[in-house]
Formats: structure tokens, C-alpha cells, sequence
């Protein structure tokens, strides 16, 4: 994956005749209702929730991105009852465990952005593993664990005020995605539309899309489509 440009002018992201994206980011929103609707567990949701994140990444394959970004687990979370919130952090442990070979087979760099570090120390040493394991991956799946979009702004902010300087260019060097494409597409699934703190500094000009599938049943052919739909949008940056 290429540095990311030099921001100037405020069209640092591209110009209208963009080929096409390079980084998506997903909300990945529904698991609890895909449960319910089935009289299942929300546990189950989540589990197959994780299926679709597999399935994601194994089709993505051939889709021209250079990142791909998933909401995993937001800082608000933590509001939800123990259980679920125990179910999550196992179903995260699985999830490193299980498809840590198929990263490194796959040539997927992962990366892990918010306050990842609080997490249980034995996910931590296994994120940290995983990471050290893909640094030299070719395509990037990151993950936003533990994640707060306002709280990433003000840390950003806080490091560049400590650097002696406050500007836009700054605050978005110390962002968690500083290395990471500009974000060029923001989907949200379940029908929820709103953005829950999530990428606010960088989904500043991205398109975003809606849709009404649950994320247990999304597909590599939703995302495919999505990118297509993006492929059909005009950006102008504020332009005419």
C-alpha cells in the first residue's frame, strides 16, 4: 500500500474521475436483530456475524481496495450487558486464533485502530502477535476495536497541540488512520443510518451508503455492488 498523499488544497482525496475506491469502511450493524428475527440467541448473531467478516475478506480478492475497515467493537459497547460483552471478547479471541494462517496465507496486513491496548492483556498479546505476523501483508483489513471517533479526534488534537501546532493537516497526522488511503466509502448495514462515532474526521467528504441487509448475511457480492455504486457517483470536495 502507497503513502498517503499529501493533503492540499482540500481535494486531497481525488478528483471526480477517481477510478474507483481504495478504502471502504463498514458499520457492521445487525447482528442482534438477524438473532432475533430467527428466535436465536444474540450470541449466534454475533457468531455469524464473524462468518460474514470471513467471507468478506476471503472475496475481496480482485476488488481493487487497499483497505478495508470494519467497526468491531466501539467504545460504547462496553454499555452492553457482561454476557454479551463476554461473548464478544471471546468471539474475538476465536476469531485471531482461527484466522490469524488465513491472513498470512491471504497476504491481508491487519491493523487495529482505537484504545485497543486497554483491552484483556492475553487479547492484546495476541493482537500484537497477529499484527507483527501480517506487518508485511499486501491488502490492509483493519479493525476498529475499543474505538470512539471523538476520542481518536481529541487524542489526535491533544499530540498535535503537544507538537506545537493545531491544524487540520496536523490533527490528522496523529490519527489512528494516518497511514491508511483517504476513506473513500462508508457503509452502514441494518437500515440504522447514522455514522454511531465512527471515522468522523475521515469520513469528512466519503460517500457513504445505507442499506437494509443485516450483517450476518452480508456478502462479498453486497460489497461488490456497493463499489459499483460508488463507481456511478460524481465527488466534487465541495466543488461544483
Amino acid at each position: 500500500m502507497g503513502d498517503k498523499p499529501a493533503p492540499s488544497d482540500g481535494r486531497k482525496h481525488g478528483a471526480a474521475s477517481d477510478p474507483g475506491a481504495r478504502h471502504v469502511a463498514i458499520i457492521m450493524d445487525g447482528n442482534g436483530r438477524w438473532a432475533k428475527k430467527r428466535a436465536l440467541p444474540r450470541s449466534i448473531g454475533h457468531q455469524r456475524g464473524v462468518e460474514a467478516v470471513r467471507r468478506l475478506v476471503r472475496g475481496i480478492d480482485g476488488m481493487g481496495l487497499e483497505c478495508l475497515t470494519l467497526y468491531a467493537f466501539s467504545s460504547e459497547n462496553w454499555k452492553r450487558s457482561d454476557d454479551e460483552v463476554d461473548d464478544l471478547m471471546n468471539l474475538m479471541r476465536k476469531f485471531i486464533k482461527s484466522d490469524l494462517p488465513e491472513f498470512i496465507t491471504n497476504d491481508v496486513k491487519l491493523k487495529i485502530i482505537g484504545d485497543w491496548q486497554s483491552l484483556a492483556p492475553d487479547i492484546v498479546a495476541m493482537l500484537e502477535d497477529a499484527l507483527a505476523q501480517t506487518a508485511n501483508g499486501k491488502n490492509t483489513l483493519a479493525v476498529a476495536l475499543n474505538y470512539g471517533g471523538q476520542h481518536e479526534i481529541a487524542r489526535a488534537a491533544a499530540k498535535a497541540a503537544a507538537l506545537g501546532e493545531i491544524t487540520a493537516d496536523a490533527i490528522e497526522a496523529q490519527l489512528d488512520t494516518n497511514d491508511l488511503p483517504p476513506l473513500d466509502l462508508l457503509i452502514r448495514t441494518s437500515g440504522e443510518v447514522r455514522l454511531s462515532n465512527f471515522l468522523l474526521w475521515q469520513a469528512a467528504y466519503a460517500e457513504m451508503l445505507f442499506v437494509d441487509t443485516l450483517w450476518p448475511d452480508f456478502k462479498p457480492e453486497h460489497l461488490q455492488q456497493a463499489l459499483d455504486n460508488f463507481a456511478r457517483r460524481e465527488r466534487r470536495y465541495g466543488g461544483r
